[in-house]
This record gives C-alpha cells, sequence and structure tokens, in this order.
C-alpha cells in the first residue's frame, strides 16, 4: 500500500495564518479541502516533541507567535516561560525599540525558574526582543540576571522547530522564513562567543524526525480504517526543493539505510561535509524509534508542485537539470547534496499531484 504526506502551498499558507494551531488548522483545511480532516490527521513542525519526553519537565523557554504557552501546553511541556513573561520579569533587558524602552524595573520584581532550555517554534514578531533575550538566556546559563564572568559552554539545550528559509504568501516572490530567524540567532551568538550555537534537536523539513513522525501518523490512521496491509510507499508533495523535497529525497535515502540497520532509526549527521548515514544513539531518539515503532515504508517519492518557492515560467517544467541552482538554502547543519534537491516527478499543481499518484497507484476513486 502507499501513501501520501501533503506539503502543499495550501496547507502550508493555511498553517501559516493560523499560527500552526492543529484544531484551527483542521477546521479550515476541511473546508478548504471540501472534506473532513480531523486534528489527528494535521502535523506540525513541532509535533514530534510530543516524543521527547525528557523535555517536557524542564523550564522552557518557547520563542515565536500565535498562542505559543497553549501550544507547548499541549505537546506535554508544564513549566513554559514565553518571551513575553521574561521581558515582563526583566524589562530593562529589551532596549531596542525606543519607544517600548523602558524607565526603572518593576517595584515588585517577577521571580522566574532558571530556564533550562529553549524550543524555537516558529517566526516570532518583533525579531530584535526575541534575539536580544535568547541570546541573554544562552550567555547566562539561563537566567538574564546574572552578570557570568565567562560564557557557558556548552549552553543549555536548544530545539529548533523548524528551519524553512523561505516560504510564499501574497508577495510576487517568497517572504523569510523562521530559517532566516534561526540563522539570524547563530551568527549573534557566534559573532559574541565565537562559537557555533549547537541545536539539541532540528524539527520539521527535512529532519528525517519529522518525515518518520509523519509516518507513523498515517500507519495509525490506516489501522483506524482497518487497513491490514502494511504501507510500503510514501509521497510528498511539496513547492520547495531545500525543504519539501529535500527532506522526502533525504527519508527514502533514510529507508533504505534502515532496511540494512534493524531495529534502530536512521539519524542523518553532518560528518566531513557531507550528510551520512549513521545510527542515533541519542536517548530520546531511542525511546521515539521505541514509541513510533519501526518504519514499514520501503520508500518516500517526492512530487514537486510549481505553485510556491518553486514557481517556474508555465511553459518551462520539462527538466530537473536546471532545478537546484548553485546556493543551498537549507539548514547549515543539513549539508548540501544536490541529489537530494531532484524530485521524482513534478506537475504543475497540488491537483495534479494527487491524480498523477492515483495513476501510479492504479487507484480510481470512488
Amino acid at each position: 500500500m502507499s501513501a501520501l504526506l501533503s506539503l502543499s502551498r495550501v496547507a502550508r499558507a493555511t498553517l501559516k495564518t493560523l499560527k500552526k494551531v492543529a484544531p484551527a488548522c483542521s477546521r479550515v483545511m476541511s473546508s478548504t479541502a471540501g472534506s473532513q480532516i480531523s486534528q489527528d490527521q494535521v502535523m506540525m513542525s513541532h509535533s514530534p516533541l510530543q516524543m521527547f519526553k525528557r523535555y517536557h519537565d524542564k523550564s522552557v523557554l518557547v520563542s515565536g507567535q500565535g498562542p505559543v504557552m497553549d501550544i507547548a501546553k499541549s505537546i506535554g511541556f508544564t513549566r513554559v516561560i514565553t518571551i513575553e513573561m521574561l521581558r515582563e520579569a526583566f524589562p530593562l533587558l529589551d532596549m531596542m525599540d525606543h519607544d517600548r524602552k523602558p524607565i526603572l524595573s518593576p517595584s515588585i520584581p517577577i521571580e522566574l525558574p532558571t530556564i533550562e532550555a529553549i524550543i524555537l517554534f516558529c517566526e516570532p514578531v518583533q525579531w530584535e526582543t526575541h534575539l536580544q533575550l535568547i541570546i541573554d538566556v544562552l550567555l547566562t546559563g539561563g537566567n538574564p540576571e546574572r552578570n557570568p564572568r565567562q560564557f557557558p559552554n556548552p549552553h543549555i539545550p536548544v530545539v529548533a522547530c523548524n528551519t524553512d528559509l523561505m516560504w510564499v504568501a501574497e508577495g510576487k516572490s517568497p517572504r523569510f522564513g523562521h530559517g532566516v530567524f534561526v540563522l539570524c540567532l547563530e551568527e549573534i551568538y557566534k559573532k559574541i562567543t565565537g562559537n557555533d550555537l549547537k541545536y539539541e534537536l532540528l524539527l520539521g523539513k527535512p529532519s528525517e524526525i519529522t518525515y518518520h513522525y509523519a509516518e507513523c501518523l498515517i500507519k495509525a490512521q490506516a489501522a483506524g480504517r482497518g487497513w491490514e496491509k502494511p504501507i510500503h510507499r510514501l509521497y510528498a508533495i511539496g513547492d520547495n526543493l531545500m525543504t519539501d523535497i529535500y527532506g522526502a529525497n533525504l527519508y527514502n535515502r533514510c529507508l533504505e539505510e534502515e532496511s540494512s540497520t534493524k531495529g534502530s532509526l536512521v539519524h542523518v549527521k553532518v560528518a566531513a561535509g557531507r550528510p551520512t548515514a549513521t545510527v542515533c544513539q541519542d536517548e530520546d531518539l531511542n525511546v521515539m524509534a521505541g514509541g513510533l515503532a519501526q518504519s514499514s515504508a520501503t520508500s518516500c517519492k517526492s512530487v514537486l508542485v510549481c505553485t510556491g518557492v518553486y514557481n517556474p515560467c508555465k511553459d518551462d517544467i520539462k527538466g530537473h537539470q536546471d532545478l537546484t541552482g548553485p546556493v543551498f538554502h537549507g539548514h547549515r547543519d543539513f549539508s548540501f547534496d544536490a541529489d537530494l534537491c531532484d524530485p521524482d516527478y513534478i506537475v504543475p499543481n497540488i491537483d495534479a499531484a494527487v491524480e498523477l499518484i492515483y495513476k501510479l497507484e492504479n487507484y480510481v476513486p470512488s
């Protein structure tokens, strides 16, 4: 059997508009698609964090926009601090915007626990505030009230939930995504400390963790419908070569590697300047692999649509040779491999992608 991972422009734009809240997404996507889409069929870039329980009882600082407190609690976090809460506790730290610059600290100090980890959900509003306060937390070991004599090394854990450099909205050209925000954070941290910012986890496309989690959600959907045959083929539809297509092809490579390393989740790390498949020994990933079960899929086919970040002239969708370009837009921890940017199929839009998959699978919708 086969299944489809839809990463279409419509879905992406809907998720952005609704600030990444799954229940609301399911309602609007149901209306857009003309078919009922349940909450458990909607996966967000932060969804796999439900499996990483080691962080759930830590005091975490969350960055993003929308109801980030509610989102964090909905996926298991119990001690959540927002940037707004941190700014209220330490108002003299946020000095960039002169119109918001405070005069005095609050007369009654607001006590916050020491921050033990940082979770970056999505691109925030007022980047300068988020960048400043996150750097403060990193440089002080989780307590911005301190004035440390030296920078902590290693710094407290950082998790980034999506690293898309760009995405498509109503503008004529793609807009900045969360990948630009984390790029700024990385460069500021390195400029100040001389060290690279290290991530405990990178989630969202093109991380293979995200695709594995999506596969397991699909398997759960199939089981709920009483389908007994295992799902062997996945199809991932997307408009961004550097995330959607790269991630699908990376996961396809992981599935091939997994066949020779049964019982372990394959994790891609950067080694010697290129992505290398290795068996991950990380405690949380082992828990995740056990919780989600081993992959039954043997392949993940990538389908590129021409209505988003990749949007060529209408008559120029014939070949793959000119699609990758010389510049890699992916995150620095995913070294560039041009082969992973080459889609298995190119179609004009999401409708054509679904029709193609029906044809490939000899499926006639009822």
